[in-house]
């Protein structure tokens, strides 16, 4: 398989550009980005960018504080959606399109299938997210094209536990909220039974720091007895959740990204991955699973590629931020070796604080060794979210999203750079500052050479620290190497998280040249996939290669060699 990079975004805030930012504004006050706006010219920038999947987050209709009643959709009571706009992961019906998304959302559906349509022409495949854990409070489905029932329509509320029930319920309570329950509603937000909470809340009473705007779904796992499986007969919640992933791979989608996949039993993803693959087996299935420990069991059930947070995300996030050595990095991608292939690399995300924000390295550039890794250490997937390329920061204090060095999604708003690189519709980038148009222009130079050097693409790797740990001559905290190779295509790679540029000396050890098939005391010629830059260098076991690194950033030489016949 070709190398995969994911381009994150957040339709809300991605199109808008208009320049009101209030604090905790609604939809006319701050505008809403839409899928109409990201027309072919927006989606031609992101392609150039050397993108090959976009992630539309968001896109599926969920809890909001906006009325849309006019449009047949009830009204959601304020005190169970988390801002103006609402959390994206609250999903209010699994088969719609949120309206604040369309220009004319009485045709919703028919918009989203248009810009699936855009995306597939420019040669980009589209992931959306599937929410299978949790839904909003008031879940109802007015566009159901399914013969199966709405969730939670034949439950029986007098059981905590049902295997045939959709949700858990906490017997004879009301839902009490530990803050507003009117939330500026003339009458207080009800709920009897109480359901249990998303995030494996069991309790009638959910506090402010819980996912209190969502449901917990029940695939048949008794957590209120040992979590004991109920798996036969197969729970309806399984098969409706399946009609889901069939219905929008009938509209086009190419892949789905399961948020809080490790919340729904493995035997559920073990049952269903196969029968979405059976109709549809090029559909791309991500999970977002933080424990390490778990992470073979949900490849074995079928999915394609996990996050890796816990282990390359948070490694490259300290030696960023100067608080591990760059030599750690070893450690984690030895850790997972044999499953490297589905590990989904990653600098940013929603979920995660800014690059550029005061929270982590103050300065989008800094995170560009880091992205080198990512991107071009292995031949797995790496993900961009918008605004990364672009230096964006993040420090806005939007509303129900304080300024936490995240970019809110919960709230209406616009983010600087993308309406920079907006201008005004033309997505040229236009209005952006020389440092933000160099960073993209960085980002677009190491995405593209993923995607077109075989040595990079699907490569071998050869991991060359070890071979550096007392060489006094480089710095192995701030300094990390490795080489790619592909038949004759060679790439070796130094990246410096340091921020001054730097003469360094790196030893290449004779099994390097082994392993990776290399004639030693050979001068080769090579050109630098970043800079295009071409010089001749002398790869010997015996002698160790002067590299002139710059700040925040690094080489990938390539360089060519005889393959024997």
């Amino acid at each position: 398989m070709s190398k995969i990079v994911i381009y994150q975004l957040l339709p809300r805030y991605f199109s808008n550009d208009k320049p009101t930012r209030v604090w905790n504004g609604n939809r006319d006050e701050n505008g809403c980005g839409t899928l109409d706006a990201i027309d072919n010219t927006a989606l031609g920038s992101i392609k150039a960018l050397g993108v090959t999947h976009v992630w539309l987050t968001g896109v599926i209709e969920h809890a909001t504080q906006t009325d849309y009643s006019s449009l047949g959709i009830h009204k959601d009571h304020p005190a169970v959606v988390k801002g103006k706009a609402g959390s994206p992961y609250a999903i209010k019906d699994y088969f719609d399109i949120d309206p604040d998304l369309c220009d004319d959302p009485r045709r919703r559906i028919d918009t989203f299938r248009d810009l699936v349509g855009r995306c597939h022409k420019q040669g980009l495949k589209v992931i959306i997210d599937l929410v299978p854990n949790h839904v909003a409070r008031e879940y109802h489905s007015d566009q159901c094209h399914s013969c199966m029932r709405d969730f939670g329509a034949d439950d029986v509320v007098e059981y905590g536990f049902n295997p045939a029930n959709n949700y858990y319920y906490i017997n004879e309570s009301p839902l009490e909220l530990q803050f507003d329950r009117y939330a500026g509603s003339e009458v207080p937000y009800s709920e009897y039974p109480a359901k249990a909470t998303g995030n494996d809340l069991f309790t009638n009473t959910p506090d402010i720091h819980d996912w209190y705007e969502t449901v917990k779904l029940n695939y048949g796992v008794n957590y209120f007895f040992g979590n004991q499986a109920h798996f036969e007969p197969t729970p309806s919640t399984w098969f409706k959740m399946l009609d889901i992933l069939l219905y929008w791979s009938r509209l086009g989608v190419d892949g789905f990204r399961c948020d809080m996949a490790e919340m729904v039993p493995v035997a559920f993803w073990e049952w269903v991955i196969p029968r979405l693959k059976k109709e549809y087996p090029e559909v791309l299935m991500i999970a977002e699973v933080y424990n390490p420990d778990h992470y073979r069991a949900f490849i074995h059930a079928g999915f394609d590629y996990l996050y890796d947070k816990v282990g390359m995300y948070e490694a490259l996030r300290r030696v960023t931020e100067g608080k591990s050595p760059a030599s750690e990095l070893t450690t984690y991608w030895q850790t997972l070796n044999d499953i490297l292939p589905h590990l989904l690399y990653f600098m940013e995300n929603h979920d995660e604080q800014r690059i550029a924000s005061a929270f982590f390295a103050g300065n989008g550039q800094k995170g560009f060794p880091g992205m080198i890794v990512a991107t071009a250490l292995h031949s797995n997937p790496v993900l961009v979210y918008a605004g990364q390329e672009l230096g964006e920061s993040g420090m806005y204090s939007e509303g129900f999203s304080g300024m936490d060095g995240r970019s809110t999604i919960f709230d209406y708003w616009s983010l600087e750079t993308l309406a920079a690189w907006n201008n005004n519709g033309h997505w040229d980038g236009g209005a952006l500052t020389p440092q933000q148009t160099h960073l993209r222009t960085q980002y677009a130079t190491l995405l593209n050479a993923a995607l077109t050097e075989k040595a990079l693409s699907h490569g071998v790797f050869f991991d060359l620290s070890y071979a550096n740990l007392d060489n006094h001559a480089y710095n192995s905290a701030t300094q990390f190497a490795w080489m790619r190779k592909e038949g004759a295509d060679c790439v070796l790679a130094v990246v410096n998280f340091a921020s001054k540029p730097i003469g360094t000396y790196l030893n290449i050890p004779a099994h390097a040249f082994a392993c990776l098939e290399i004639p030693g005391d050979v001068v080769y010629e090579m050109t630098d996939l970043l800079t295009g830059e071409k010089t001749s260098v002398m790869l010997s076991p015996n002698h160790p290669v002067h590299i002139e690194l710059p700040g925040h950033s690094g080489i990938l030489w390539k360089f060519l060699v005889k393959v024997a016949d």
